[in-house]
């Protein structure tokens, strides 16, 4: 299962970061964000669409293969479920506004075709890991560090590649861990797959099983804690030394051993694990997890909403020249056929729905978009649009929610401490809880 999600977060991250197609515009659009750093990713594929029919659509083929020895009404239960689940996620991104149909039904596809292809490549994939020879393992590893270094480079600072770099130090860790916890004493012989922990909560009891889940999450947080702050100060040495010989690797929005002395200490510099510091933050948002969010928050959706802005002033100046005449409109009122009543209030209507969208009517009510309402700028000359042009675009900019400085070592560092954690995962944290007597 954590193959699937690796390959969604990494597929689709490389699509988003290879095309950088903007999300959904907002405005007009009204965005309900669950995360702030979602805001600053790319908007094709969904991952979340992506992750989400990946793992219904694995579960499925699950349920239907003929190992399965659940029953016919356990079976339609859980099939029902897993149906439930990803059509709740895919239309929930749309509902939420982080995604149009055409992000999620691609981001679907490509998760449903990540679950197919582990479902039935998956088999010999491990076997040919848990080979005798260490052959299968480095090669496995020796994949997943070319698709890391050909991560497509985007145009802004999208934190897609971060992500794709942490699912990618997790694969490693779990490969590594599992090829050589198979050859150890602490597996179970009697199941199907190599490097499986021993485990059975009836005879563990609840007292161990918790015991084991608190432990598991310590050991965790503790390497993380200990290995990066080691990492990031021992690193950027060696960074200065490489790249004195011309045999670094830079890539874009990351700034380089050379041009730095320490890498500060940072808040929010991780989206898959939080630090524990940061524990108290991540739950206060969950309990004020729906905001709205309007106007742009990245370079593509400002030049978006740029674009947006300027086919509203040309709507605008259209609907200005339509004639009307005191007369006219009295007549049309009391009569209630009027054409130019009509495009009165049309264009009235126009002038409500454009002060909502934009956010703003003769006064700033957006901290993105400065509007001046149709029809005000009716006899502007071009230099006056032109101004106009430069001040929106200045605004657009300077709300833009600004993306963390990004260090070289950070890649490395994030690719260590990650492996770590899988390698802990699937082999280090059960030899610890069978030393500890929480074992079988």
């Amino acid at each position: 299962m954590t193959t699937i999600l690796a390959a969604g977060v990494y597929f689709s991250g490389f699509v988003k970061d290879l095309l950088c197609l903007p999300r959904p515009l907002s405005p007009p659009l009204t965005r309900i964000t669950m995360s702030g750093s979602a805001a600053l990713e790319y908007g094709f594929p969904s991952t979340h669409s992506t992750n989400a029919m990946s793992v219904a659509v694995f579960a499925i083929l699950l349920l239907n293969d003929e190992r399965n020895t659940l029953s016919t009404t356990v079976t339609v239960y859980l099939q029902i479920l897993a149906y439930l689940y990803a059509f709740s996620i895919v239309l929930g991104r749309v509902y939420c506004g982080m995604h149009g149909f055409f992000d999620v039904v691609c981001g679907s596809l490509l998760g449903a075709l990540i679950a197919v292809t582990q479902f039935y490549l998956g088999p010999v994939r491990d076997e040919w890991l848990f080979s005798e020879s260490a052959q299968g393992l480095i090669i496995s590893i020796l994949v997943v560090l070319v698709l890391v270094r050909t991560h497509p480079e985007p145009a802004d600072n999208c934190p897609c590649f971060d992500d794709s770099v942490a699912f990618a130090g997790v694969v490693v860790g779990i490969d590594l861990g599992s090829w050589h916890f198979a050859k150890t004493q602490y597996i179970d012989p009697l199941a199907a797959y190599p490097s499986t922990v021993p485990f059975d909560i009836h005879e563990l009891g609840w007292i161990k099983v918790a015991a084991r889940i608190v432990l598991g999450v310590v050991v965790i947080f503790v390497w993380r804690a200990v290995m990066k702050p080691t990492l990031l100060g021992a690193l950027p040495p060696i960074f200065r030394v490489i790249e004195q010989l011309g045999l670094d690797l830079p890539r874009r929005f990351f700034k380089p051993a050379s041009q730095y002395k320490t890498v500060p200490d940072q808040r929010d510099d991780d989206n898959v694990i939080p630090s524990a510091r940061d524990i108290p933050h991540l739950l206060n948002n969950f309990r004020h997890r729906r905001a709205i969010s309007i106007g742009p928050q990245s370079e593509a959706d400002a030049y978006e909403a740029l674009a947006y802005r300027q086919k509203r002033r040309r709507d605008s100046l259209k609907e200005a020249e339509v004639p009307s005449t005191s007369t006219k409109k009295e007549k049309d009122y009391f009569s209630g056929a009027s054409t130019t009543a009509t495009r009165t209030r049309k264009r009235s209507a126009s002038l409500e729905e454009f002060r909502e969208q934009m956010g703003a009517s003769s006064a700033v009510l957006s901290p993105y978009v400065v509007v001046t309402p149709p029809g005000a700028n009716a006899g502007a000359n071009p230099s006056q649009h032109s101004a106009q042009d430069e001040m929106d675009k200045n605004e657009l900019f300077g709300g833009i929610q600004k993306p963390r400085v990004r260090y070289d070592v950070e890649v490395v560092t994030k690719l260590i401490v990650y492996t770590g954690i899988g390698w802990l995962a699937v082999e280090g944290n059960p030899i610890l809880f069978h030393h500890l007597r929480l074992g079988i």
